[in-house]
């Protein structure tokens, strides 16, 4: 029977694709078009969980049984473009690149310093994605969510406090972003772009199964010869290095030999193997600098594991 415009559609036992390619299924997972839809999902469920890309999640072998709700619909994925002030309104389910992508073309600056991070709007808005060019707050106006009880916000940028990687938004389920972006050259714009994947494709093993970077740059709190001083946040990646953890593996699992702060996956990888092998990894850089490694890799699992 064909559903009613209305009625929402719940997927059973159905996979949650990630960019590692391994875990388990949601489930139920629903894809709602509207925002009355959105709503029945929290109606069923007001813990249910977000799903973007995939690119930074990882999910245990065991599934979840929240409700798993996927905005990467028509419903959500608009992009509007205003060529004459610069303000660009996208839903929350849209691709980064393909606002970039959208962006860059119509001379509008900002964004394209994001160039190569696979994300949908409303998971970048939420982790604050950023790179070595530059973070998704810069040039964000306001924020429009829905709240755990039902009730729409718009949240000023100037009333969320974002910070490297965080925005403390986690709590709200974000329907689309407004950016103020700046006039600039299209070509130029371009140029910056794909300065921006050169980079990435040199210093980031693009090519096997993985979710980004697993941990956090910590910031050191004391000085660490060869490493920085105190009060510098440094990089993660140098640390799983010099504390001799690239090639390091769990079963399918395995630091990256071109990038120490990236783990990829064989197809026959489980999840629990990712999970104790970011352990290790925590373990063995605490060990050699006393440093604790905090994850950027959000985990979805039902068991009790360290951040």
């Amino acid at each position: 029977m064909t559903p009613s415009a209305n009625e929402l559609v719940i997927e059973h036992n159905a996979a949650i694709d990630t960019w590692f390619h391994i875990g388990g299924r949601a489930q139920r997972l629903a894809r709602p078009e509207s925002t009355e839809e959105l709503l029945q999902c929290l109606s069923l469920d007001d813990r249910l969980l977000m799903l973007g890309e995939g690119a930074n999640l990882l999910v245990d072998d065991d599934g979840v049984k929240n409700l798993v709700v996927s905005l990467q619909t028509d419903g959500f994925c608009a992009i509007e473009i205003d060529d004459a002030t610069g303000i660009v309104r996208t839903g929350a389910g849209a691709a980064l690149p393909r606002v970039i992508a959208q962006t860059v073309n119509a001379g509008l600056g900002g964004l394209e310093v994001l160039a190569g991070i696979p994300a949908t709007i409303g998971g970048a808005a939420v982790m604050n994605a950023g790179g070595s060019f530059g973070s998704f707050a810069d040039h964000v106006l306001q924020v429009e969510a829905i709240d755990r009880l039902g009730r729409t916000h718009t949240i000023a940028r100037r009333d969320i406090d974002y910070d490297y990687r965080q925005s403390l938004l986690n709590h709200l389920l974000i329907t689309a972003v407004v950016f103020q972006l700046d006039h600039a050259d299209p070509e130029e714009l371009k140029n910056e772009r794909t300065k921006c994947m050169e980079y990435k494709a040199k210093t980031q093993p693009m090519s096997e199964k993985s979710a980004g970077c697993v941990f956090k740059n910590p910031v050191l709190v004391e000085d660490l010869d060869g490493i920085g001083r105190h009060g510098e946040r440094v990089s993660a990646g140098l640390l799983i290095d010099r504390a001799g953890c690239k090639g390091m593996s769990v079963g399918g699992a395995e630091v990256s030999h071109i990038h120490a702060n990236f783990i990829t996956t064989k197809p026959d990888a489980a999840a629990s193997s990712v999970i104790d092998l970011i352990e290790r990894v925590q373990q063995r850089v605490l060990d050699a600098f006393g440093v604790a490694l905090h994850r950027e890799l959000v985990i979805w699992t039902e068991r009790e594991i360290p951040r």
